[in-house]
């Protein structure tokens, strides 16, 4: 969530409004009700890209790792806790380009903590935040050899391989190789998933059929 207007680059959320607000409830409702998934692109909030000191030395490497991991698994704790993802069920939202190989430690505090303070937790959400992420929640990775280890962990109907073509993090013109590297273990049926068929399904996108086929 974000973009460009009048040459100003703009962040959501806004300071003034962030997602335990009741902001964005219309938007949350609509796409339920649209079955449209609201995509949470990387360097979503209040990034290092308005920063410029945060582009050299040290911090270059801080920025461009911890705190846009930070950032995504921010909108995941808001969403979940703020009860987002309860109030509506149907609700899909995809984590793009933040890879993936961090979610199931995050989920694993998350859920411990939830437990360890549950009367507090549950004035916020009555189910643990896994159960939420396993129902509605979607990610995007491409080079991310770590998260291609975890699918035993969560599953693989809900992930989704890109290779960020054009951009400069882009696997382009490797991508066959790093899908060798990070999937090739796996089942045919598996990959066709990641690569082809769960994109296919979240966004209902149809594929025409070769002539004469």
């Amino acid at each position: 969530m974000g973009g460009m207007k009048g040459g100003l680059i703009w962040q959501v959320p806004h300071p003034d409004y962030p997602f335990t607000s009741g902001h964005y409830e219309p938007l949350w409702e609509a796409a339920q009700a649209l079955d449209a998934p609201v995509n949470i692109h990387i360097l979503t909030g209040f990034n290092y890209t308005k920063d410029p000191a945060r582009r050299t030395g040290v911090e270059q490497f801080r920025s461009t790792v911890n705190l846009k991991t930070c950032e995504a698994a921010d909108v995941l704790v808001y969403l979940i806790f703020g009860g987002v993802l309860e109030r509506y069920p149907g609700l899909k939202i995809v984590v793009v380009e933040s890879e993936i190989g961090w979610m199931p430690f995050y989920l694993q505090q998350w859920d411990y903590y939830y437990h360890r303070f549950i009367k507090d937790a549950q004035r916020l959400i009555k189910e643990p935040p896994s159960f939420y992420f396993n129902r509605q929640v979607y990610a995007t990775f491409f080079n991310d050899n770590v998260g291609a280890h975890n699918f035993a962990w969560f599953g693989h109907d809900r992930f989704m391989w890109s290779n960020d073509f054009p951009h400069g993090n882009t696997t382009w013109p490797n991508s066959r190789k790093v899908i060798e590297r990070d999937l090739g273990g796996l089942p045919p049926d598996v990959r066709s998933k990641l690569v082809r068929e769960n994109v296919l399904k979240l966004y209902n996108l149809p594929v025409p059929q070769p002539i004469g086929s």
